[in-house]
């Protein structure tokens, strides 16, 4: 099982803020889990199609697309942040 959380504009787009999956064999590092995601449909679908960029972090620690994910862990998907 992983936690999901979504942050933000991401949140405010799926409709929720968080949710626990249970972790597939296939569902091995972040692409996978994005793909999986989007299999959904909208809105999952159009919030990670690659048109505007998503941050991801496991366990609190900023990851690249192609990071494992083990069950226990904690995924957070949020936009970039700016300041001003």
């Amino acid at each position: 099982m992983i936690k999901i959380l979504y942050f933000a504009r991401l949140g405010e787009a799926l409709g929720i803020s968080s949710e626990e999956i249970e972790l597939q064999e296939d569902c091995n590092n972040v692409d996978n889990l994005v793909a999986l995601l989007r299999s959904r449909g909208e809105p999952f679908d159009g919030t990670f199609s690659g048109d505007t960029k998503v941050l991801v972090a496991i366990n609190h620690e900023m990851v690249e697309q192609d990071t494992a994910i083990n069950d226990d862990d904690e995924v957070a998907f949020f936009p970039p942040v700016t300041g001003g």
